[in-house]
């Protein structure tokens, strides 16, 4: 009896040691899908209150999860908002806040990007032992000093498999005639080069009819310089769509030029087959869109099936991809052990347009967009998310809360440690989403626009009150009109933002359109919220430290050496998805 105690005993203790070291591990840790639309407005969603479009699965996930009403991206351009998204940090600590015009990575063949030495989620989960990819949009970065070290791509950033673009989609991708790239970039310098040329002319003229002495070598000189010049910026951008245009898979360019119109269907295709793949767990699949970003590739399939022309054909046909990869998740058994996330990069794009046609997203009764920190209809985006049996159904918080706070909630429920060694502003949303606190841990967010403070949110958790001061805001042109329409995006600094001392103050909770400024002979509480306000400005201020700046414009030009290319440069050229791809 003894021995067949012991032998109990040991049977019990060996079991207990192995299921964690088998199964247990991977069960105990949810699989993690997190989907991001690109330039998605808030007012665009039907479960937002927009009752003209079409986003049934959208709206679906909200049904069955939780919905938030305030949540705010860290800054209204696309770069910048996914470095903070995947750092859980304010994109100024990471370089990714530009101090100049340019507030994106411009090119493929760019040296900026996110910094190797930032620590993603993606990198901590991949070191839990969940298998990782991103398909769809990058937009961070590629090479840093050859074309092929990929120190700024997915796979140096904890992502075990990428597919899609490492850009992103723009007008020139489709041919348009209209530039997206640097509009006023490129017409400054083809200025400069008819100036050139004319300047040439009038030498040539007056060598060859004797009026004045010039000498050839001058003439030569003079030439080569012009044609230098001329070369280089046509080549960077004027051939966009072959540089920028790309799709890849890992470090493999399968597409350069890409094929916009199986592009969709390759994102689908490639995001369904990675679930299926891992559904044995756990995995983190980062789907990133590239709807619903100008020039709008929709299919067949959904044009002229909305309302709202191409731009409602686009949103639809994303929701439905959606719902696509949501019925796989379904049908792979793997629902109640799934975190689902949806949100967008940032608020819609109000300049977007084309005659008369309106191709840019709405932001509800939000004042501004993209490209406008300050303003609500820049920052507060879509965020839902999704976990059946943990997280409570058909539930609304209006709690301020970030994109940046996925970093931490990911990690910690992936079995991670979130860095130590640095300043990390996202917070845990998991004891907000159970109900265990009724606050969020925001008190202040701060409203960057690339480097330059805008704006600051402050929620007196107290009161209830949510108060914005605004220090800076854009110029809209024409004036009065709501967005920069003359320029196609309003600016940051210069001539293009107006100073307010005192900021102009807002109470978000009693007037979120942001209609009617507080003033200090009206609003009794003024000076305290600006004092306080200041405070937690100079004390956000203090957590800074200097970093090499990734957006400037040494990092930002176009570099020949770091352009990713299929083939021998400069001609890149290839279709390795040859047949296989198809539209849907």
């Amino acid at each position: 009896n003894d021995k067949l105690m012991v032998y109990q005993w040991t049977s019990i203790l060996v079991a207990l040691y192995l299921i964690p070291k088998t199964c247990g591990s991977d069960v105990s840790k949810p699989n993690i899908l997190l989907i991001m639309a690109d330039d998605f407005g808030i007012g665009d969603v039907g479960c937002y209150g927009n009752d003209t479009l079409r986003t049934p699965n959208i709206d679906r996930l909200a049904q069955e999860g939780v919905k938030f009403t305030q949540h705010i991206a860290a800054a209204s351009l696309c770069s910048p908002s996914r470095a903070a998204f995947l750092t859980g940090r304010y994109p100024i600590r990471s370089g990714m806040g530009s101090n100049t015009k340019v507030r994106v990575i411009q090119f493929t063949g760019s040296s900026g990007g996110l910094p190797p030495n930032e620590t993603t989620f993606a990198k901590i989960l991949q070191q839990q032992g969940y298998t990782t990819a991103v398909i769809g949009k990058w937009h961070l970065g590629v090479n840093c000093e050859s074309h092929n070290d990929y120190c700024h791509h997915p796979l140096s950033h904890g992502f075990g498999y990428f597919y899609g673009m490492p850009f992103s989609l723009m007008n020139e991708c489709q041919g348009r005639k209209k530039p997206e790239l640097g509009q006023s970039l490129q017409a400054t310098y083809w200025f400069y080069t008819q100036t050139i040329a004319l300047s040439l002319l009038t030498l040539l003229i007056g060598k060859l009819t004797g009026l004045y002495p010039v000498r050839w070598k001058i003439i030569a000189c003079f030439a080569l310089c012009g044609s230098l010049f001329f070369i280089y910026w046509f080549a960077s951008y004027g051939l966009v769509k072959h540089w920028n245009c790309i799709l890849m898979r890992n470090h493999d360019i399968m597409e350069q030029p890409m094929k916009l119109k199986t592009t969709t269907s390759n994102i689908l295709k490639e995001a369904v087959s990675f679930i299926e793949r891992n559904r044995h767990g756990p995995f983190l699949l980062f789907v990133s869109f590239l709807h619903v970003h100008t020039p709008l590739i929709t299919t067949k399939k959904f044009r002229g099936k909305s309302k709202h022309g191409l731009y409602g054909d686009n949103v639809q046909e994303m929701d439905w991809m959606v719902g696509q990869i949501l019925d796989t998740i379904d049908r792979e058994g793997l629902r109640k052990n799934t975190f689902t996330y949806f949100t967008s990069d940032h608020g819609g794009y109000l300049e977007a347009r084309e005659r008369n046609s309106q191709l840019g997203g709405w932001n509800g009764i939000y004042k501004g967009g993209k490209g406008m920190a300050g303003w609500e209809g820049g920052v507060r985006v879509p965020g839902i998310l999704r976990w059946p049996g943990v997280l409570p159904a058909n539930t609304i918080i209006d709690e301020p809360t970030s994109l940046m706070d996925i970093y931490p909630t990911v990690v910690h429920l992936g079995g991670g440690i979130v860095p130590q060694d640095r300043e990390i502003d996202g917070r845990d949303l998991m004891p907000l989403l159970q109900g265990s606190v009724h606050h969020s841990e925001h008190e202040f967010m701060f409203h960057y626009c690339g480097s330059y403070l805008h704006a600051v949110r402050w929620h007196q958790k107290d009161t209830g009150a949510l108060w914005k001061a605004h220090y800076v805001t854009p110029v809209f042109e024409p004036e009065g009109a709501g967005a920069c329409y003359t320029s196609g995006m309003c600016q940051c600094f210069g001539e293009g933002v107006t100073h307010h001392d005192p900021p102009l103050l807002f109470d978000l909770s009693r007037d979120p359109s942001e209609a009617h400024s507080l003033l200090p002979d009206s609003e009794l509480l003024f000076n305290t919220v600006i004092k306080r306000i200041e405070r937690a400005v100079t004390d956000h201020r203090r957590t800074l430290t200097p970093v090499p700046h990734q957006l400037s414009v040494y990092n930002n030009v176009w570099k020949p050496w770091l352009q990713p290319c299929c083939g021998t440069f400069p001609l890149c050229w290839c279709d390795k998805e040859g047949d296989a791809a198809k539209e849907i």
